[in-house]
C-alpha cells in the first residue's frame, strides 16, 4: 500500500521579504525559493529535515488567474491574496501518487488529474515533481493535496543536506512535529481522512504520519489553525494569519 508522509505546508503571503525576515530574526532559517513558472506564483521556503513551509505569493496575477490546470493550491491563493494571507493546505508526499488518486477515486473524492510541477531556485536550476490537488472539502475544511518527487527520500535528504538547502537553524536543531486543525466536528473529521487516505488514526482526533501528527480540536470555522515546530525554546510566532508554536523540547 502507498503510503503519504508530510512533506510541507503552504502559507500565503504578500510579501515574501518580510516573511524570511521574521523568521530570520526569531532565528529560523528560511531562503527565495524560486518561481513557479507556468502558475505565475513564488515561494520562500524554510526546511525542517525534509518537512518544510512554504511562503507562497503571486510573482504575476494575470498568469495566476488564467491557469487552466486544476490546481488548487494557485487558484485558491487568486482568491485569497491580497486580502487574506495565512495557512493553506497541508502536501502529503509519496512514492506511489498513481496508487493514492486511485485510492482517492474509489472513495468518490474529486481528485485533479497528476500535474507536472516544477520551479526555478534561486540559482536558475529547474526543480520538478508531480503533484496533484483535491477540490472541495469535509465540514470546511480543504482537503490536503498529494506530491510525487523524483528520487527516494534518503536521495532527497543527502542533496538537500550537501547543498546546505537543509542545515541547523541559528536556534538551534529544529522539528515540525504537529499541526493543528480546527473543524466543527473533530471525530467525524479524523475518521474521513484516515479512511479517504491511508493515514494512520491514533486517537479520536489524532492522525499520525510516521513521527508527526494531525491534531483536529473543535471550533466553529474549520481552519489550519497552528503548527508546532520542536525547538531548544518557548515562544510563538504570529505572522500573517498563522500561529507558529515553538515548543521547548528541554
Amino acid at each position: 500500500m502507498a503510503k503519504l508522509i508530510w512533506d510541507h505546508t503552504v502559507h500565503y503571503v504578500n510579501d515574501l521579504e518580510h516573511a524570511r525576515q521574521t523568521f530570520e530574526k526569531q532565528g529560523i532559517t528560511a531562503f527565495q525559493g524560486g518561481s513557479h513558472k507556468q502558475w505565475g506564483t513564488y515561494n520562500v521556503l524554510s526546511y525542517f529535515g525534509l518537512t518544510y513551509l512554504e511562503f507562497l505569493g503571486i510573482e504575476d496575477r494575470q498568469l495566476a488567474e488564467s491557469i487552466t490546470e486544476p490546481n488548487q493550491v494557485v487558484k485558491d491563493a487568486v482568491k485569497c491574496l491580497p486580502d487574506h494571507e495565512g495557512f493553506s493546505r497541508v502536501a502529503l508526499r509519496t512514492d506511489n501518487i498513481e496508487a493514492i488518486r486511485e485510492q482517492l477515486i474509489e472513495h468518490h473524492i474529486d481528485v485533479s488529474p497528476i500535474m507536472a510541477g516544477k520551479r526555478y531556485n534561486a540559482q536558475n536550476q529547474l526543480i520538478e515533481w508531480k503533484m496533484m490537488t483535491i477540490a472541495g472539502d469535509f465540514q470546511g475544511l480543504p482537503y490536503p493535496f498529494v506530491i510525487e518527487w523524483s528520487g527516494t527520500d534518503q536521495e532527497r535528504y543527502e542533496q538537500l543536506r550537501e547543498a546546505s538547502i537543509i542545515s541547523e537553524h541559528p536556534l538551534g536543531e529544529l522539528t515540525m512535529s504537529e499541526a493543528v486543525f480546527h473543524v466543527p466536528d473533530p471525530e467525524a473529521t479524523v475518521n474521513h481522512w484516515a479512511t479517504v487516505f491511508p493515514i494512520e488514526k491514533k486517537s479520536p482526533t489524532r492522525l499520525t504520519l510516521d513521527d508527526k501528527v494531525f491534531v483536529f480540536k473543535e471550533a466553529r470555522k474549520a481552519q489550519l489553525s497552528e503548527l508546532v515546530i520542536d525547538s531548544p525554546e518557548t515562544k510563538l510566532i504570529e505572522m500573517n494569519g498563522a500561529n507558529y508554536c515553538l515548543r521547548s523540547t528541554k
